[in-house]
């Protein structure tokens, strides 16, 4: 529950940073999937785009994939797109894979990105 005093906050989210074993090839496939360019990379850390929260992917050598379903879930992302079939048929060509269990596909659909040793969840 929020007081007067913190109402305000205390800082502001300029960032999500995913963790993988492979920050360049993931940062691809979320370039393709957003449309923003590249910032700022080295073999370690890549940002995309230039807005007020700037989306990063860094390497971490021992990442730990987790698993669609399972309990082990680190994050996901969800995207609005207009065309639900359009979207599924672009981000499968950008090296996303589809798993059979889908909890709502006609309202989302669960995608597994593309990324060496990745299995982060991507909803659209």
């Amino acid at each position: 529950m929020s007081t007067k005093d913190d109402a305000a906050g205390v800082g502001q989210l300029i960032g999500v940073t995913l963790d993988s074993a492979d920050p360049v090839t993931l940062a691809e496939f979320y370039r393709r999937v957003t449309g923003w360019d590249v910032t700022y990379a080295t073999d370690d850390l890549v940002v995309l785009g230039e807005g007020p929260v700037r989306p990063a992917v860094q390497r971490v050598g021992d990442h730990r994939r987790p698993e669609w379903p399972g309990p082990d879930k680190q994050l996901h992302l969800d995207f609005s797109v207009p065309d639900l079939a359009n979207a599924e048929a672009m981000v499968l060509t950008f090296g996303a894979t589809k798993p059979e269990f889908q909890p709502d596909s006609e309202s989302f659909r669960v995608y597994l990105d593309p990324a060496t040793g990745e299995s982060r969840r991507s909803a659209l």
